[in-house]
């Protein structure tokens, strides 16, 4: 009797919906919260239903990686969609703001398996000159999410109540398990360790992350350095070097020290995490230079990252492509070609720019970003031997979130502070924060005085061609990383 084998189509279906499910959390909350808020009350800690999540998210992806290595993909992939499912109920039936973010949280635990070991078992069942292609699909979820997301969240608020935009994960979520359960045939696991799990290593990585991240996000709230947030970073410092010294005396470390040894392997992550910071830039800003500067309603400036999000999938492709005939190397320096060519051009262009050119310009980033996330992804899997897949996976992952999570707080502050030296040069031509609020709401942006708009625009052109200057020289910095590495293509 022939043993039962992997449905490899339904389980590739299965593992994009649950990559869209839960990044379409990041994003579809934004627009249910002033009903929320409305429902639930807590103006003042509803920035918590937002960053608990992201939190919790980052915090357990290392530990999932490692424990998928351990006991397996198909268990972890179900248990993360099983706490994402509670968490969501709990969403749902939140009756106060501090039940909604204690339950995110949970959400975000769960959630911190989906997305890394989702990509494991893409490396798992495609071979390299296919994986590409897939990643390429399963990558584009967070664009199409962070697009669609909030026109979703808008749409089922409207039509049913701002609970279902939880509730409606359940059904998903179990059909999901079936599908994992039934079509996806893990190879029994050889346990080649009997080491007991390592818990203070484990402990000490999470107790880490939560304060780096933690202590990046009060930069982000408050706009600057503060005492609180220097103290976090000074925490997360000391429990990290107490970390490294623990993971050098553990039998089965949580991460492998060893996977630093590889030149390959640390080059690509740092490309993944400095793209990435570079990306969330584009995805906060991008849409307040449409509204802000150009004048355009909400659903405008959330239209100009669509193409960002069609071209990301062909540039994956056209990264698989390439990896079959040039380097490493070379592939990236094309993908971050690409994007340093849209970059550039976003620094660049004056503040009178039709919306035609910020639609051509998303679609250069998204070859480039297509052609290099899904690059480092492959090469970070490629780099590692099999039995340290999931860590390598979860990494990579746990890279590209820190990118974003630390640059969105940098970015802030830079912002901000712009807007500051901005606004102290031209207090006389009557400018100010209220009316500043005011033009980047396309709601209330009629209410501003005729001759004080163009002066508007004018500060805030200046503070979004700051960031985007600080996006460029890290993609420059991205650019000089990848010709550190000396490539060892290793076909599989």
């Amino acid at each position: 009797m022939k043993a039962k084998e992997t449905n490899v189509k339904i389980v590739t279906v299965a593992i994009f919906i649950a990559t869209f499910m839960t990044a379409i959390e990041g994003t579809i909350v934004s627009t249910a919260m002033p009903t929320i808020i409305g429902s639930l009350h807590g103006l003042s800690i509803m920035n918590w239903v937002f960053s608990i999540y992201l939190l919790t998210n980052a915090m357990m992806t290392p530990i999932y990686g490692k424990l998928a290595d351990k006991i397996g993909r198909k268990k972890i992939f179900i248990i993360g969609i099983l706490i994402f499912i509670i968490g969501s109920s709990m969403c749902g039936l939140s009756q106060n703001m501090l039940h909604l973010i204690v339950s995110r949280a949970i959400q975000g635990v769960g959630a911190g398996a989906i997305m890394p070991v989702a990509l494991t078992i893409i490396a798992d069942i495609y071979p390299v000159n296919k994986r590409a292609k897939v990643l390429g699909f399963n990558n584009a979820a967070w664009g199409i999410a962070s697009v669609f997301g909030p026109l979703f969240g808008g749409f089922i608020v409207d039509t049913l109540s701002w609970h279902w935009i939880f509730l409606i994960n359940v059904p998903i979520g179990i059909i999901l398990i079936f599908l994992i359960s039934h079509y996806f045939v893990e190879p029994k696991r050889e346990v080649k360790t009997k080491e007991p799990v390592d818990f203070l290593g484990s402990g000490l990585l999470m107790a880490t992350l939560m304060l780096l991240l933690y202590g990046f996000q009060t930069i982000a709230d408050s706009g600057s350095m503060s005492l609180a947030s220097s103290l976090y970073l000074f925490l997360a410092v000391v429990l990290f070097i107490w970390f490294i010294l623990v993971e050098k005396q553990a039998k089965d470390p949580v991460i492998s020290l060893q996977l630093f040894q590889n030149p390959t392997f640390v080059v690509v992550n740092i490309v993944a995490a400095l793209v990435s910071g570079f990306l969330i830039g584009i995805e906060v800003y991008m849409p307040m230079w449409m509204q802000g500067v150009l004048g355009l309603n909400a659903a405008m400036g959330g239209i100009v990252l669509a193409p960002m999000s069609i071209t990301w999938i062909g540039g994956s492709f056209l990264g698989g492509k390439l990896m079959e005939s040039l380097d490493t190397k070379k592939v990236l320096g094309i993908g971050i070609g690409f994007i340093l060519i849209g970059g550039m051009c976003l620094w660049l262009v004056p503040a009178s720019t039709s919306y035609s050119v910020f639609l051509m310009i998303s679609v250069i980033l998204g070859i480039g970003l297509g052609v290099t996330i899904t690059t480092t992804t492959v090469k970070a899997q490629n780099s590692v031997a099999h039995e340290v897949l999931g860590v390598a996976t979860s990494f990579n992952t746990l890279a590209r979130t820190l990118g974003q999570t630390l640059m969105v707080s940098i970015f802030g502050v830079i912002f901000n502070q712009t807007l500051a030296a901005e606004m102290m040069s031209r207090s006389q031509q009557g400018v100010s924060q209220e009316l500043l609020n005011k033009l980047v709401n396309p709601h209330t942006a009629n209410e501003i005085p005729a001759d004080l708009l163009e002066p508007l625009k004018g500060l805030l052109y200046t503070a979004l061609h700051t960031v985007y200057f600080c996006g460029l020289l890290l993609l420059i910095v991205a650019f000089l990383f990848n010709f550190l590495q000396k490539d060892r293509r290793k076909q599989n």
